[in-house]
């Protein structure tokens, strides 16, 4: 009974939430909130920009106009979505963690990076190399299409 009455009391709660016209603690999580706003506003302009870049033949209001009111309306839902109390605290408690990573040094993360590519390309050329040589093996048993040398 009582998770019943929670549910019913969240779901009425969140769909208030989003017209409520306050911002949840306004003062806490501003950069991430505001790069996954950002994030979000992105999306909806690419997605509405791609929409109107399709060769629908319908009149110039579908064309332009949905898309206008896909970002409006979609601008609204995002700046409301991270104002959620949930989601917001998410947000918080993301920028707090974010706060307590150590970071490493310009020069450490430098010589990290040389040595994460170098291993890579190392890698690539075993790859290489053993695939060469099975592919030379495979033909001269004449397992592969072109057969044995020599035929």
């Amino acid at each position: 009974m009582v998770k019943e009455k929670e549910a019913t009391v969240s779901g009425s709660t969140w769909v208030a939430e989003l017209f409520q016209p306050g911002i949840y603690k306004r003062t806490q999580g501003r950069v991430v909130r505001q790069a996954t706003f950002g994030a979000l506003a992105l999306i909806l302009l690419i997605g509405a920009w791609r929409f109107s870049e399709l060769n629908i033949e319908s009149a110039h209001w579908v064309r332009y106009g949905i898309p206008v009111i896909v970002v409006v309306v979609g601008l609204w839902f995002a700046y409301r979505l991270v104002n959620l109390s949930n989601f917001a605290d998410f947000l918080i408690a993301v920028e707090v963690e974010m706060t307590k990573v150590s970071w490493p040094s310009r020069d450490r993360l430098i010589r990290a990076s040389i040595v994460v590519i170098f291993t890579i390309i190392f890698l690539a050329a075993m790859l290489a190399m053993y695939d060469l040589i099975w592919m030379q093996l495979l033909d001269f048993l004449g397992v592969t299409k072109s057969g044995p040398p020599g035929k």
